[in-house]
């Protein structure tokens, strides 16, 4: 067995054959998966059988997030909706396996646009036909009546908004690497101009075109992935946020390869009017949640530069996080004050 950075295969097999026997059929295996920036994620394989395990980060665990639990409970109620999901396959809570909780789930076969060399072969068609289904996926996310999922009791949607904007900045100071005097304006600005909440819905959380994986044909999604930040709330967070990592791909690679109107990817504009047009909920005040999803952004990115100054990161493309930080608080500004 080679050992990987947070998953003891030899201790996995321990669990999974006291807890799961038949499970395996084989000596475990296991690869880190790219991509993530948060949760760690893994494909592990028995020879004959293939799952994706997932779990919490190396070190310096927030406060709320990285809840294995809630990721595999969301999958598990969201199996039998329209919402792409893998199978879930066991849940272990039990620290002392794996060092953190974590969950098995069904490996997907399929395609994550997460690289540049993968998109540059998408043509204008297929670059527009992919971010439609995307946005269409989202719609169809924000349409689940929670509770008839079991999800009635997943989150507490009343004063969600002011109660997010105070959470993010609990997590800001918990993994703060140096004050920032543009950070109290942005949280001031969010919790002048809080809007109306939209009807409570399921919440992603991070939705994003590398948050999701397609078929091999690229033909429609097979599984919205990274469900650790999900909730019962108000799901114009995610319109938010998905307009935050679309405007930021059009100029530059910082957190998703480049995706230029030039090569034929439809623009954030365009995309939140075909939300508009799927959906029941009014998008007046976008601004609001756009500012929203910049500083939460800032606070993740604050996280993850936290992390690797710690020399706690797995894998390559953390360096210039730190940087970032600055200049999303003051988008997170600008947006705000369009109200």
């Amino acid at each position: 067995m080679t050992e990987l950075p947070g998953l003891d295969l030899a201790a996995l097999t321990r669990w999974l054959d006291a807890e799961h026997p038949g499970l395996r059929n084989g000596d475990l295996a296991g690869e880190v998966i790219a991509g993530g920036k948060s949760n760690l994620t893994y494909r592990v394989t028995d020879g004959s059988s293939t799952w994706a395990l997932r779990r919490p980060p190396l070190a310096h665990v927030l406060p709320t997030a990285h809840d294995m639990a809630r990721e595999y409970r969301v999958i598990s109620a969201l199996q039998p909706t329209d919402v792409p999901v893998a199978q879930a396959v066991t849940l272990c809570e039990d620290r002392e396996v794996l060092g953190a909780p974590f969950y098995l789930m069904s490996f997907v076969d399929g395609v994550v646009l997460d690289k540049p060399q993968v998109l540059a072969n998408l043509t204008p068609e297929l670059a527009r036909s992919t971010s439609e289904q995307l946005i269409d996926t989202l719609v169809e996310l924000h349409s689940v009546d929670p509770a008839s999922v079991g999800l009635a009791d997943f989150g507490r949607a009343d004063g969600f908004l002011a109660r997010q904007v105070r959470r993010w900045h609990q997590q800001w100071q918990a993994s703060e690497t140096e004050p920032r005097a543009v950070l109290d304006e942005a949280i001031s600005r969010l919790n002048e101009t809080l809007p109306e909440q939209s009807a409570p819905g399921i919440v992603h959380g991070d939705y994003r075109l590398t948050n999701v994986m397609y078929r091999p044909d690229l033909s429609g999604i097979a599984a919205v992935v990274d469900w650790e930040m999900s909730t019962l709330g108000d799901p114009l967070t995610d319109v938010g946020m998905f307009v935050v990592y679309q405007t930021l791909s059009a100029q530059d690679d910082f957190v998703m390869p480049r995706m230029s109107p030039d090569d034929g990817w439809p623009t954030a504009a365009e995309l939140v009017a075909r939300y508009d047009a799927g959906s029941q909920r009014s998008i007046a005040h976008l601004d609001w949640y756009i500012g929203f999803g910049y500083f939460k952004l800032a606070v993740i990115a604050e996280g993850i530069h936290h992390r690797y100054l710690q020399g706690k990161t797995v894998g390559e493309g953390f360096s210039h996080f730190g940087a970032a930080v600055p200049q999303l608080l003051a988008a997170a500004i600008a947006s705000v004050a369009k109200r």
